[in-house]
């Protein structure tokens, strides 16, 4: 669910932060373009399908310890042991 301008606040920047600066609406207003334009759409021809998988949570932990990419890194293994 995306929230609109009005319901998101600014934070005012920390004064004792030299890189931190005061988020202007304008910049929110400019960075809300610009995320809007980075959503993915659908696939034209899905080749992957959702599924439920239940694995033990240090196996999961490990994948997820990996960073982005774990659950590419998963299926890639599982598609080497299957053939």
């Amino acid at each position: 669910m995306r929230r609109k301008l009005e319901d998101i606040i600014a934070i005012p920047a920390d004064p004792d932060d030299p890189e931190d600066g005061d988020v202007t609406e304008a910049a929110l207003r400019q960075a809300l373009i610009e995320r809007d334009r980075r959503v993915r759409g659908l696939q034209l021809a899905p080749t992957k399908q959702q599924v439920t998988l239940r694995l033990d949570q240090d196996v999961l932990a490990k994948f997820r310890g990996t960073g982005p990419g774990w659950q590419a890194r998963i299926n890639a293994i599982l598609k080497a042991a299957s053939v």
